[in-house]
């Protein structure tokens, strides 16, 4: 496996795979990772990732918090979705999966809405659409009227 990249196949990428993974990305940089090279202190501080951070990272020892994935995404100028498939946090399929879908053209029922949220006894559901009723009928109301109102106490 070229351990520059992400995987390729379906599964998740390891912590080991995601240290290597980092250690290229680094090299590749110009950051010397070598015992006393100084490129694991040079980044941490062009980075503003802690040091100890990076050095459990490029040994493999567990995954690090999502935060700190945005912020290495950032340092290396990578897209942050690269990153959460290189870390296993992705995979390359669901990362094809969102990127493919398409935004809904129609708007939704409230009966739509109220099943995409999950309400589904019947008595919750006319709640719902009850209420979503009601606030299109004020937004009706407040656009004749020029604008927002205040709502009364």
């Amino acid at each position: 496996m070229d351990r520059s990249n992400p995987p390729r196949n379906n599964d998740r990428a390891t912590p080991e795979e995601f240290a290597d993974w980092l250690r290229a990305q680094l090299e590749r940089r110009g950051y010397d990772l070598r015992p006393r090279g100084g490129g694991q202190t040079r980044f941490a501080a062009d980075s503003g990732i802690g040091q100890a951070s990076i050095s459990r990272m490029l040994r493999g020892q567990g995954m690090p918090e999502t935060r700190v994935l945005e912020a290495l995404a950032e340092s290396l100028d990578l897209p942050l979705a690269e990153v959460l498939v290189a870390a296993g946090i992705l995979t390359r399929d669901v990362l094809f999966a969102i990127r493919q879908q398409t935004p809904r053209t129609d708007p939704l029922t409230p009966e739509e809405a109220a099943e995409e949220l999950g309400i589904t006894d019947p008595q919750g559901v006319e709640l719902f659409v009850s209420f979503t009723e009601t606030l299109r009928k004020q937004r009706a109301k407040n656009g004749k009227n020029g604008g927002d109102v205040a709502a009364e106490n």
